[in-house]
């Protein structure tokens, strides 16, 4: 495996968080989407005007080789936002075949949340819920 992530939601403060997170780890984010950026052709629920400048995607390494990344979730979003579905955990596969084998056997007796495939963003990406209620996002970054 490539690299391990941890992914926070938060109720519109992705932004804020990771500016006191990035004083606290001495970084900064190394990129940043909202949900504005979004092609309309994206497959994702529409979003209204007082969300588009929400974070949908934020990145930031720390140390001990970890990327923090987070997202902001407001009502009627992807999902709404309660303790225990506010951290999630990242698998960044070295190939599209372990992230296929990471997805499969994570899943099994779980849920699909959303399946492995494409994405406008660049990656190949789906989500999970395991068979005990972790929340696992398997990723693959195609080299550029």
């Amino acid at each position: 495996m490539k690299s391990m992530s941890i992914y926070l939601n938060f109720q519109d403060s992705a932004e804020a968080a990771f500016a006191f997170y990035g004083k606290i780890f001495g970084t900064e984010p190394t990129g940043i989407f909202r949900y504005g950026d979004m092609p309309s052709d994206s497959g994702m629920p529409a979003v209204s005007d007082e969300q588009k400048n929400l974070v949908m995607n934020i990145s930031m390494p720390i140390p001990g080789g970890v990327t923090l990344m987070a997202s902001d979730m407001g009502p009627g979003m992807t999902f709404d936002l309660t303790i225990g579905n506010n951290i999630q955990i990242g698998l960044h596969a070295d190939s599209r075949e372990e992230a296929d084998r990471l997805y499969a056997a994570l899943s099994s007796g779980g849920t699909t949340q959303m399946p492995l495939a494409d994405q406008f963003w660049g990656d190949y990406y789906g989500e999970l819920v395991d068979q005990f209620g972790i929340t696992w996002l398997v990723f693959f970054t195609p080299e550029s």
